[in-house]
């Protein structure tokens, strides 16, 4: 388990005093509250002549003074935004929200084709994060393909994408109890071992939160008959914006994320709901860039860093900073990811622009050319592409139909419904032909 935070004593508190008074020690005092360390990694770094417990409670001290309370029923939380911390959310505020320069970013002819990639991504590491087996090459292709799913993992990554497109739908609406019951019924629809479990809150005690790194109970989440209104709290919360107590709303998402998972109001599910309702309420804020950003899956490469934050929270007296600080650096990771993403592929849109003037071969049947370049094999459906370019199937169907008519694919029949398209036998003589003819 986490390491317990030593306690004070007198001596402790004069040796913290006159720390925080010496100038010397500011630059280590600044570092320590930068990365928000807590008492595991500090004890390690008071410079000689100093204790490490006095050391500790300085760091204490400071972080009281600059902190803000907030409580949820009989619990009480605090947290200190750090020169750090104000760092990152400018320039979230820069990149992430509000809509000037947001072509820029992501050129508007190609939004809708790199949203349903990222929330694809998101869905499934945020399933993957519990327990979901699935690879995420053969999840993509199922919610690509509009398969059924085969297996609960399937199914766990289905729901969380449903999930996901309900909440862009419902981005301007409060938050309410009826809400959060409604996203849980997404989330666990038919992935629980007990359907009267969905969508309906936890109605016992026996619910405990287990260490994922010792195996040890974590977190014993509040009693049952106090889950209800500490979520109608917390739907205030998120729904009041009172200029005397203003909290960033980024600060303000983690907090609700963390919340959410601390009253453990459901039997299964709790995290991949407590995911969900950030991604909602930072869209509801105007963090549109938030729906291309695949958080889950930096979390989920890391996932002991992510339960820790959880930790230290609890163990440090639900000082909620640890838990704030850890988001803002994965959602930091997670836009520097998407930044480079996009580069690699308005790189390979752009080489792919010579072939979308071949006799009117547009950049979607490009980009189909190419995934058949890489994947010979791969079967192609009409259902598959108006899912990954987020057009009608009959678009989808005519610009594959198109490429028949090229002799760059082939029709095949998959049943007496569906038809399948692959490529052709002489797929890249076709293509040099055309790219010939389209030179002279």
């Amino acid at each position: 388990m986490i390491e317990k935070t030593p306690e004070i004593t007198q001596n402790d508190l004069t040796e913290a005093m006159k720390l925080l008074t010496d100038k010397s020690h500011m630059p280590l005092l600044k570092k320590i509250s930068n990365g928000y360390d807590y008492w595991d990694k500090v004890k390690y770094l008071a410079p000689k002549g100093i204790s490490s417990k006095a050391l500790w409670h300085a760091v204490k001290l400071q972080r009281m003074l600059n902190s803000k309370q907030i409580s949820f029923g009989r619990y009480t939380f605090s947290f200190t935004v750090t020169e750090h911390m104000l760092a990152m959310m400018h320039e979230f505020d820069m990149n992430i929200g509000g809509n000037l320069g947001t072509d820029s970013i992501i050129p508007e002819s190609d939004k809708n084709f790199y949203l349903v990639s990222s929330v694809m991504e998101e869905a499934i590491a945020s399933s993957q994060m519990e327990g979901a087996s699935t690879t995420r090459k053969v999840a993509k292709e199922m919610l690509r393909k509009k398969q059924k799913p085969r297996d609960k993992s399937q199914k766990m990554i289905v729901n969380n994408y449903a999930t996901i497109n309900y909440l862009a739908e419902h981005r301007h609406d409060d938050f309410s109890l009826e809400r959060i019951l409604e996203i849980h019924r997404y989330i666990s629809a038919d992935t629980l071992d007990n359907g009267g479990y969905e969508g309906s809150l936890r109605q016992t005690d026996d619910i405990v939160v287990m260490n994922g790194i010792t195996g040890e109970i974590a977190h014993t989440p509040p009693p049952h008959d106090e889950v209800e209104s500490m979520l109608r709290e917390l739907c205030d919360f998120a729904n009041t914006d009172a200029p005397d107590n203003f909290i960033h709303p980024i600060i303000k998402g983690i907090i609700i994320h963390f919340m959410l998972a601390f009253i453990h109001p459901f039997v299964d599910g709790n995290g991949r709901t407590a995911r969900s309702l950030v991604y909602w309420y930072m869209m509801k804020k105007g963090y549109w860039l938030t729906e291309y950003l695949s958080i889950s899956r930096i979390i989920y490469r890391n996932k002991a860093q992510y339960e820790k934050a959880f930790l230290y929270t609890e163990a440090d007296g639900n000082d909620l900073s640890y838990f704030i600080q850890y988001n803002l650096i994965t959602m930091k990771k997670a836009y520097e990811e998407l930044k480079l993403y996009l580069q690699r592929k308005i790189s390979e849109r752009e080489s792919m622009t010579a072939l979308s003037g071949m006799n009117g071969i547009n950049l979607r049947q490009a980009r189909i050319i190419k995934e058949l370049y890489k994947n010979g094999d791969n079967i192609i459906t009409a259902k598959e592409i108006a899912t990954q370019f987020a057009v009608t199937d009959k678009t989808a169907r005519t610009d594959l139909q198109a490429l028949v008519q090229m002799g760059i694919m082939s029709e095949i029949k998959l049943n007496n419904r569906m038809t399948g398209y692959v490529r052709a036998d002489n797929f890249e003589e076709r293509i040099n032909e055309l790219s010939k003819g389209n030179t002279e």
